[in-house]
């Protein structure tokens, strides 16, 4: 079997050298979108050097590979890339990203579990970030490998489901995906041929490439920073999501968020500190593309 799960959790934590800087930033807020219009001041900021802000959802490709790529090369692991999607991705902040890595960044990975599903496999991914004055970030990847489950193992936790709330958005924004945004996109290290090549895809079961889940994930935090929190990105304490579906280039992103209304009694939904958020494909009656979504912030003083 392809995936030996004793092995993997029991593999030796990786660590290897992050290094970015301005341009790779730049790069990364393009491939989401960034810089339309392109003389817009809330736009420069993630497009310009000299006003540059860090979206925190780049720390999902920091240092130009995938926040899951450490992972998948643990012992243990050898998988085909025509049957992985991600299921999910957190991201938690100890403090804001710098535009420019210390020379002492580094990052600890490892697999934290491999899940059996039945059908398929989920391998939950941590990766740790630090430089020279502490903790950067902590992120958790988990990678959905179809086929590859059947082997007796955990079937892991339940992942908690958040209702949408019944009130109204606090607010919408529609995102449109440009025909070539997931070209631009593998440009910040994600180099999956799912989402380039036609061949490739449709091994893979879509009918045309289809836009990277991380893309998704940073295009819906870059619009709660700017619609909801006045584009600081200095707010954003962490971002989870589940990725339920895809969105193809050339579609429209739909994203609707609701902050500050209280949730159900400890649910993690909408409240003080908490952003919940749901992405859809317009084009194809609203098709989930990300649930179970929250971003977690710092209140205004």
């Amino acid at each position: 079997m392809p995936i030996d799960p004793a092995r993997a959790t029991a593999a030796a934590p990786r660590t290897d050298r992050l290094a970015w800087d301005h341009k790779d930033v730049i790069l990364y807020h393009l491939g989401i979108g960034a810089g339309v219009p392109a003389t817009d001041p809330g736009e420069l900021r993630y497009v310009l050097e000299s006003r540059l802000h860090v979206l925190p959802s780049f720390a999902t490709v920091a240092g130009g590979s995938m926040a899951m790529a450490g992972g998948l090369a643990t012992p243990g692991i050898d998988v085909d890339l025509s049957a992985v999607l991600h299921g999910g991705q957190t991201v938690t902040l100890h403090r804001p990203l710098p535009v420019t890595s210390a020379p002492g960044t580094t990052r600890t990975s490892r697999v934290a579990a491999v899940y059996d599903k039945g059908k398929a496999a989920v391998i939950a991914l941590r990766a740790d970030v630090a430089d020279d004055d502490g903790p950067l970030w902590s992120s958790v990847s988990d990678i959905y490998v179809k086929g590859e489950g059947g082997f007796g193992g955990d079937r892991g936790p339940s992942a908690a489901r958040l209702d949408v709330p019944a009130t109204p958005p606090d607010a919408t924004a529609d995102r449109a995906i440009r025909p070539d945004q997931a070209l631009l996109y593998r440009l910040s290290g994600d180099w999956n041929p799912l989402h380039a090549d036609p061949d490739f895809a449709k091994v893979a079961g879509f009918d045309r490439p289809i836009l990277h889940g991380l893309c998704s994930y940073g295009i819906v935090l870059k619009a709660v920073v700017d619609t909801l929190l006045d584009g600081d990105v200095t707010r954003v304490r962490s971002y989870t999501t589940r990725f339920t579906g895809v969105v193809f280039p050339g579609e429209t992103l739909r994203i609707r968020m609701w902050h500050g209304t209280p949730g159900p009694g400890t649910e993690p939904g909408p409240g003080p500190g908490r952003i919940q958020v749901t992405a859809t494909a317009v084009e194809r009656d609203d098709s989930p593309v990300l649930a179970d979504t929250v971003v977690t912030v710092a209140e205004p003083t």
